[in-house]
């Protein structure tokens, strides 16, 4: 992989050490031509039915690059407008009712905390948190799904291997997966993962995806209905839904937003999958060693990109970095800041994040 060239792709790398894709990842400069060059077609062409062909050529290829991460067929991957629409969707549309359980763990961000209150209040169904490392132990005969992280926003961790194995069905939140570690949703055996495209995949924000198993789209009673999830939209109100992942499709992605969606991943891919997501765990690996040299504690973690570390004052600290040209974020609640381990970034820029820490 030629280093030089995945970094000049990205114009942030030439003023800061860019260490916040867990958040936002850094945007190709390639991604936001292509996202300008819509918006130019749009206001030259106007947005009559050529535009609107033209949206759905680029949500179709869209699609296609997303089962290709997650390593399962095109059918199965909704577009969304983010990692947590899709849980939300998810967990709306399960046939749940009071007295039944969602197991979830102790470590998990608010976008499925939040769909998890939403079925909580609203529905009466109970949700018990555990370690992250014990949740595929925990199951129990209430227990009528799984919902949580696949890798850990706040630390790094990684959901342990026997969910795959779990007799209820399993809801990754994949925001801190695809794009940073190889996914692949059969081996991980879980029924729904959603995932982000603009962290670890350096698209805009407004966008994201989720894989769904035959089986469990199956069971999902679907509310939101519109233009875009309806087979034939035209039937008026007995229009069907599409009996595939569209069905769950956010109701509407412009199409600069794809456009930037599909450039981004490509700049990503012409590096090579396997090497991008190599060099991102080794850098993150030697981030944690040169912190722990320094004395610096290290939350812990799993081989992924996440590297969480101990600081007195997280907020003020990040601050500091950030005037330095160094960008991280705190964790709420957690005496941590974390940084985001990109194979776009070098041992200058953990260099430089180093240097400002401990100056």
């Amino acid at each position: 992989m030629d280093v030089s060239a995945l970094r000049a792709e990205f114009p942030v790398l030439g003023n800061l050490a860019y260490l916040n894709a867990g958040t936002d990842g850094p945007l190709p400069a390639r991604a936001a031509e292509a996202a300008a060059e819509e918006l130019a077609r749009e206001a030259r062409e106007g947005r009559s039915r050529a535009h609107f062909e033209r949206r759905g050529e680029l949500g179709g290829e869209l699609r296609r690059t997303y089962a290709g991460l997650l390593g399962c067929e095109p059918d199965d991957v909704a577009l969304t407008s983010c990692t947590s629409e899709g849980i939300a969707e998810t967990i709306a549309g399960l046939p749940l009712r009071r007295g039944d359980e969602i197991l979830t763990s102790d470590e998990e961000h608010p976008g499925l905390l939040g769909a998890l209150s939403a079925a909580r209040e609203l529905r009466g169904v109970s949700v018990r948190e555990v370690p992250l490392a014990r949740i595929a132990e925990e199951v129990g005969t209430a227990t009528r799904l799984i919902a949580c992280t696949h890798v850990g926003w706040m630390s790094g961790s990684e959901a342990p291997r026997e969910l795959a194995d779990a007799d209820v069905p399993v809801l990754l939140d994949g925001a801190q997966g695809v794009g940073a570690i190889p996914v692949d949703v059969h081996a991980l055996g879980c029924d729904a993962y959603a995932g982000a495209g603009q962290k670890w995949l350096c698209g805009p924000d407004g966008t994201g995806m989720l894989y769904l198993s035959a089986g469990l789209r199956e069971r999902l009673e679907v509310s939101k209905r519109c233009f875009g999830n309806l087979a034939d939209p035209d039937a008026g109100l007995h229009a069907r839904l599409h009996e595939d992942a569209r069905s769950l499709d956010s109701p509407s992605l412009s199409a600069e937003a794809l456009a930037c969606a599909v450039a981004s991943v490509g700049v990503l891919a012409s590096a090579g999958w396997p090497a991008l997501h190599r060099r991102a765990r080794e850098l993150a690996g030697s981030l944690v060693t040169r912190l722990r040299e320094r004395g610096r504690e290290v939350a812990p973690r799993a081989d992924t990109t996440l590297v969480s570390f101990h600081s007195e004052d997280p907020d003020a600290e990040r601050v500091r970095l950030a005037e330095s040209g160094c960008i991280v974020r705190n964790i709420p609640g957690r005496p941590w800041l974390r940084a985001s381990v990109g194979a776009w970034n070098d041992e200058e820029d953990l260099d430089r994040l180093l240097a400002t820490l401990f100056q």
